[in-house]
């Protein structure tokens, strides 16, 4: 079974779109958001948690978009 990871989405009153991703070690929480920002535009800055630096998890991905 795949581990857990978590896609916390706030968007803000100015409507700035943040998006943290728990429970995925290593750069693959990239991959995980990389339509998401595709569709929402330009990324502004990326920071990288500690969870970035780490040995590198599996993890099954399934993005469905509503048209």
């Amino acid at each position: 079974m795949a581990k857990r990871h978590d896609l916390n989405i706030t968007i803000t009153p100015n409507g700035k779109v943040e998006i943290e991703v728990k429970g995925v070690n290593g750069p693959m929480c990239v991959d995980i958001t990389k339509e998401l920002e595709e569709e929402l535009g330009v990324v502004i800055n990326r920071e990288k948690t500690s969870e970035y630096y780490k040995e590198e998890t599996e993890a099954d991905i399934k993005i469905t978009k509503q048209e």
